[in-house]
């Protein structure tokens, strides 16, 4: 039986107490609702208050929330899935990670 392989990951708490956590993982098989082989959950904000992330839960598939209010999203590489992300981070600093 084929297993998860850990591919990416990284967490960074900022000295206004956000935190920025990625985790991306390369899955045997996908994730229901996913058509690609990552399993990830990118992460930004505050215990307890999510202010952005991009995840594929199983069953909702590639998806994106700012705040609450969730929305699809299309995966077409790993490293466009980081940078998208890291570029609406990079909005919500003010310019800077």
């Amino acid at each position: 039986m084929a297993k998860a392989t850990p591919f990416f990951s990284r967490r960074i708490v900022y000295d206004d107490g956000v935190i920025l956590q990625m985790k991306i993982v390369v899955v045997p098989t996908p994730v229901r609702g996913s058509a690609h082989s990552l399993k990830y959950s990118l992460f930004y904000g505050r215990a307890g208050e999510r202010i952005l992330a991009y995840d594929n839960e199983a069953g909702k598939g590639d998806h994106v929330h700012r705040g609450d209010l969730p929305s699809n999203y299309i995966v077409t590489t790993v490293e466009q899935l980081v940078a998208d992300f890291l570029s609406e981070v990079r909005l919500l600093r003010g310019g800077s990670l």
